[in-house]
């Protein structure tokens, strides 16, 4: 069985890397050589960051790429059309049983759609998850890929349950009446295989420099990141949003590792006289650069909390038995709110003071780790691809 793995940013990679592990132990038992399982990885070059280098592979034992796409910038539509241009040629160039692409990126979309045009399987791990937000570029891209995906892999029963009530299953039995098939299965709950990556790595977080610098201690700070467009990009909005944040962590150091669309907001901000965020009443705010995977999430593990806008934070926080405070509206992964520690705050400044009393009162919730996020996602799914090997003959 051949499949072509698809990454088209840091974390698509992170997702990549246990599959791949995986895939190296299935074929290291194999007695049987019509099993083996190749792959190609395909990096479509999406999003530039200047982290990924040899070391970012190395450190997290990624191989490197087998080609990279360089389909960067752009627009939405030209990004698409860019990587669907530059991965129909690899495709062709270099067929394959099965595609597989993760979570909700372009990329995701972009080389599901040519696959399908190119007669080939796709396989769509982290299928089913929805924040019902069609502004977000991000929503579309997964309701493309699921419509588009012959096997489906979900990080949850509310997933599974997204997927049943968009017609995967009624279309899957449809598929079957028209090709007098037997039933078969296409949507399985596997887990989470951006926990797999942190649990293989937990043991290897490590200290960045920053610790050392501002004399830090466990549970005595905050780790804050934002970069979403409806809390960075309106000046005011984001000032009144950074003062309730600093104004309210009882003067407990903010470790601020900055996106680069946060940056340019802020330096504007600040060249304009309108932020009062650098001056001495905010001292407690400490903007750093972007870090590794192993530094970041040394600071996480530790911290009294996370405030953020991101959602895969929100996963590692759950795991980790860190408080999180979520600066959005919605959520693709409900199961860090409702199992795990993470609570929706919404957008509105107005409620952050609320969620820090909260948590500096010591009622936050506990949380616990949802279901099959252990570590061996990667393993069930490349044993289910392994016995899908007959229908992608």
């Amino acid at each position: 069985m051949h499949i072509t793995l698809i990454a088209g940013a840091r974390p698509n990679f992170m997702k990549i890397a246990p599959l791949i592990k995986a895939i190296q132990e299935w074929n290291e038992r194999l007695t049987n050589e019509r099993s083996l399982i190749q792959y190609r990885l395909v990096h479509t070059g999406q999003h530039y960051d200047k982290n990924m280098s040899d070391t970012f592979f190395e450190e997290l034992g990624i191989p490197a790429p087998d080609v990279n796409l360089g389909c960067g910038g752009g627009t939405q539509a030209e990004q698409t059309a860019a990587i669907m241009v530059a991965f129909e040629k690899e495709l062709m160039a270099h067929p394959t049983d099965v595609v597989l692409v993760v979570g909700d990126v372009t990329s995701t979309m972009a080389c599901s759609i040519v696959a399908k045009k190119l007669n080939t399987k796709v396989c769509h791990v982290e299928a089913g998850i929805r924040s019902w937000d069609l502004t977000m570029p991000e929503e579309i891209n997964r309701m493309v890929t699921d419509s588009l995906a012959d096997y489906m892999f979900t990080t949850s029963e509310v997933a599974n349950r997204n997927l049943v009530r968009l017609g995967a299953t009624l279309m899957s039995e449809r598929m079957n009446e028209l090709t007098n098939e037997r039933s078969q299965q296409r949507v399985w709950f596997v887990g989470n295989v951006m926990i797999d990556t942190l649990m293989a790595n937990r043991a290897r977080f490590r200290k960045p420099q920053v610790w050392d610098e501002l004399g830090l201690k466990e549970k005595e700070y905050i780790v804050m990141t934002m970069h979403r467009p409806g809390n960075v990009d309106e000046e005011s909005h984001l000032k009144a949003m950074m003062e309730q944040i600093i104004t309210n962590v009882h003067g407990l150091p903010i470790i601020f590792p900055i996106h680069p669309r946060t940056a340019l907001r802020l330096k504007e901000l600040m060249s304009e006289g309108v932020n009062e965020l650098m001056n001495e009443r905010f001292s407690n705010l400490h903007i750093v650069e972007p870090m590794g995977y192993l530094e970041f999430n040394y600071l996480v593990e530790r911290a009294k909390a996370v405030v953020t806008d991101s959602g895969g934070i929100t996963e590692e926080t759950t795991v980790m038995g860190v408080p999180c405070i979520t600066l959005r509206d919605n959520t693709e992964r409900p199961e860090t709110c409702t199992v795990g520690t993470n609570e929706l705050i919404g957008t509105d400044p107005k409620a952050i003071k609320p969620a820090l009393d909260k948590l500096f009162a010591g009622e936050w919730k506990k949380g616990a780790i949802p279901e099959l996020w252990d570590g061996h996602t990667a393993a069930r799914i490349v044993e289910i691809l392994a016995g899908l090997g007959d229908r992608t003959a």
